[in-house]
């Protein structure tokens, strides 16, 4: 007979009626503690604010310094830059002046030609950058005509850099522009320094030609004046005066030896310096004087003595 069933039953309870209903033993019930489930932990909410801006801020360039200043300021006071009054035909004329920039206009696929003074000698050139221009030089003429030329050009444009020239004569410093097409044909240089120092020997050697004395006839001139003390070779051949000046004649190497001071000696023996001018081999005393003497030397000094001695006693002299 099969009990009633009142109430519904488990899992766990139909097996034990299972084992009962058969004759087998059932084992008590195994009781499985269960895992309390964690509470969860309230997130708290995100407070809204004001969202912030990420600004970069750019570093200042450093300002440059005093020295930088006044460098950049005596470099642009020195450039030359090319003005069409200087031009003749395509070949632009520059003063030469030491010290100066000259500016200089290239082109690509354009020389640009730089022509020193005739019988210059190059030494060397020098330039900042030269993987993006071209620098070479030649020569043209023979002889006292032979002038060297130094070429440039850029391999394109935009480029800037400098060039440092130098002669047996002087240095010459130039700043390379390179444009889209604009390119200075040729240019040279002017040398007023060099015409001043040719104006100066033409003058000297017209000086030396001249006579030392104008206006005056040999019966003016008075010749009596001893010439006494050491003989170095530029010992005066004689000495004369016109009445109003002395003259003393040296010989001809004392235009490329060392000229001898001349000094005034007073009756106490006491000796100072005179105003004079070397004219020729003349010295050109503007005063009549008693007695004079030429020194030169430092550890051995010699002296030469000139004394201007009574006509009367030359005349005996003579004879």
């Amino acid at each position: 007979m099969i009990p009633r069933i009142l109430a519904p039953l488990s899992a766990v309870s139909l097996l034990a009626l299972g084992a009962v209903a058969f004759g087998q033993t059932v084992p008590a019930p195994v009781t499985v503690p269960s895992r309390p489930v964690p509470a969860a932990t309230p997130t708290p909410a995100a407070v809204p604010g004001p969202a912030k801006a990420i600004v970069h801020r750019k570093r200042r360039p450093h300002p440059p310094s005093r020295a930088e200043v006044g460098v950049a300021a005596a470099n642009r006071a020195a450039t030359r830059e090319p003005v069409v009054a200087g031009f003749i035909n395509a070949v632009q004329i520059y003063p030469f002046a030491e010290g100066s920039l000259y500016q200089v206009y290239a082109a690509p696929e354009r020389v640009t030609d730089i022509a020193l003074q005739a019988g210059e000698g190059l030494i060397s050139v020098a330039a900042g950058d030269t993987a993006r221009w071209v620098i070479g030089d030649t020569t043209s003429g023979n002889g006292a005509d032979k002038r060297t030329h130094v070429l440039v050009k850029p391999f394109s444009a935009g480029l800037a850099t400098n060039v440092v020239i130098t002669t047996d004569r002087r240095s010459y410093h130039l700043a390379l522009t390179s444009t889209a097409g604009t390119a200075m044909v040729a240019l040279s240089w002017t040398y007023p320094q060099d015409a001043l120092l040719a104006l100066k020997r033409v003058v000297d050697e017209r000086q030396a030609a001249a006579p030392v004395a104008t206006g005056i006839t040999p019966e003016q001139l008075h010749f009596n004046y001893a010439i006494t003390g050491d003989r170095p070779a530029w010992r005066p051949l004689r000495a004369f005066d016109d009445g109003r000046q002395t003259y003393v004649e040296f010989p001809a190497s004392i235009a490329v030896g060392e000229a001898p001071p001349l000094f005034l000696v007073d009756r106490k023996g006491d000796a100072q310096l005179v105003n004079y001018r070397l004219q020729g081999r003349f010295y050109v005393v503007d005063r009549i004087f008693d007695a004079a003497e030429l020194r030169l030397g430092l550890t051995h000094q010699d002296v030469v003595r000139i004394t201007r001695i009574e006509e009367a006693q030359a005349k005996r002299r003579k004879s």
